[in-house]
């Protein structure tokens, strides 16, 4: 797709999330056409502010998605049911039978250039990784019921590409993080005041520490990228950082004590494969403390290659995570504190 002028009208799902608030506000002063797909009842002060055009709807709610893609160009697809609990086929209902549906309306509406795919690198086995890169095969199983419909909805995204010339590019970021964040930093930031975090394994394991201006940039170029529809991309901060320096950066920039604690990577996993076994058989809603799904995140070694990033896409990300993490935590304190 050539690159997009005001005649081009940009649908963003996911709208009021972190990733999907910051392309709309990209988008606008870009001086697209932005509509926003948003759910009744949302909190949506912040894209009214910013001028974008709202439709009521969502991925769950087909009916709604026709008017949501009229004359729609481009779609930047962001929405997703997040978590590391609770029942699979909630997530699959909206991450991937919403998205099938959002692409059977995007096809019919005839309008429709570009779409843009935000994955995940959850994607991939949760194993240690030392610069994995797209050639390796995705993880069909999953841990979770996030992780299997995030492979599940790629899949189903690549396979439109194939058998109905889908304009798809995927792209798949690691953990993301920025202003406007109501999930993982607000958590872990309470953790650490609690003064009862604790390291999984060891500290120096390199995070996949993704800057949401630099999934942005790629957004951007992926949107008006061409020849690249059916590609996926790796995509993160151009340098990683070990565990250590992701939690102590946060807590210099919140004025906290560093934590020392280090719980082996053995015992967590035993951990936490007993709570979520517990809590299954109790049918509990909320995550236990420690699950499969964080000792990933803050266990692994998370080192994916970005390579075929840089040279099919262009992507040069010139955001530092020693400049982007201190403002993120800022922000947070200035949206209301650690409230999810």
């Amino acid at each position: 797709m050539p690159q997009l002028t005001p005649s081009d009208r940009l649908l963003i799902t996911g709208a009021t999330g972190l990733v999907g608030s910051h392309v709309a506000e990209q988008a606008v002063s870009r001086n697209l056409q932005v509509r926003c797909l948003v759910r009744n009842g949302s909190d949506t002060t912040f894209l009214q502010q910013l001028g974008c055009e709202l439709t009521v709807g969502a991925l769950d709610q087909p009916e709604s998605l026709t008017e949501a893609v009229r004359d729609v160009t481009c779609i930047v697809h962001c929405a997703a049911k997040v978590g590391d609990w609770g029942s699979t086929e909630d997530y699959r209902r909206t991450n991937v039978e919403g998205t099938a549906a959002l692409v059977e309306a995007a096809l019919a509406s005839g309008t429709l250039k570009r779409w843009v795919q935000i994955s995940s690198l959850g994607v991939y086995e949760a194993k240690d990784h030392y610069g994995t890169d797209e050639s390796t095969p995705i993880n069909t199983a999953g841990i979770d019921g996030y992780t299997l419909t995030k492979i599940e909805s790629e899949k189903l995204i690549l396979d439109a590409v194939a058998a109905k010339s889908l304009p798809a590019v995927v792209l798949r970021p690691g953990f993301i993080y920025g202003p406007r964040d109501r999930t993982v930093l607000p958590r872990l930031l309470e953790r650490l005041q609690s003064g009862k975090f604790a390291y999984l394994g060891s500290p120096e394991k390199l995070m996949n520490n993704t800057w949401v201006g630099n999934l942005c940039e790629a957004v951007w170029l992926a949107a008006e990228s061409e020849d690249l529809e059916g590609q996926t991309f790796n995509i993160r901060d151009p340098r990683l950082v070990s565990k250590r320096e992701f939690v102590e950066t946060i807590c210099d920039a919140a004025g906290l004590t560093k934590p020392a604690k280090v719980v082996p990577l053995p015992v967590a996993k035993a951990i936490a494969t007993g709570m979520e076994t517990i809590w299954k058989l109790l049918g509990k809603k909320q995550a236990p403390l420690l699950n499969m799904a964080r000792i990933k995140f803050l266990g692994l070694n998370l080192d994916f290659s970005i390579d075929r990033a840089g040279y099919q896409l262009g992507y040069d990300p010139a955001t530092d995570f020693r400049t982007a993490m201190p403002s993120a935590v800022a922000s947070l304190a200035e949206q209301g504190g650690t409230e999810s």
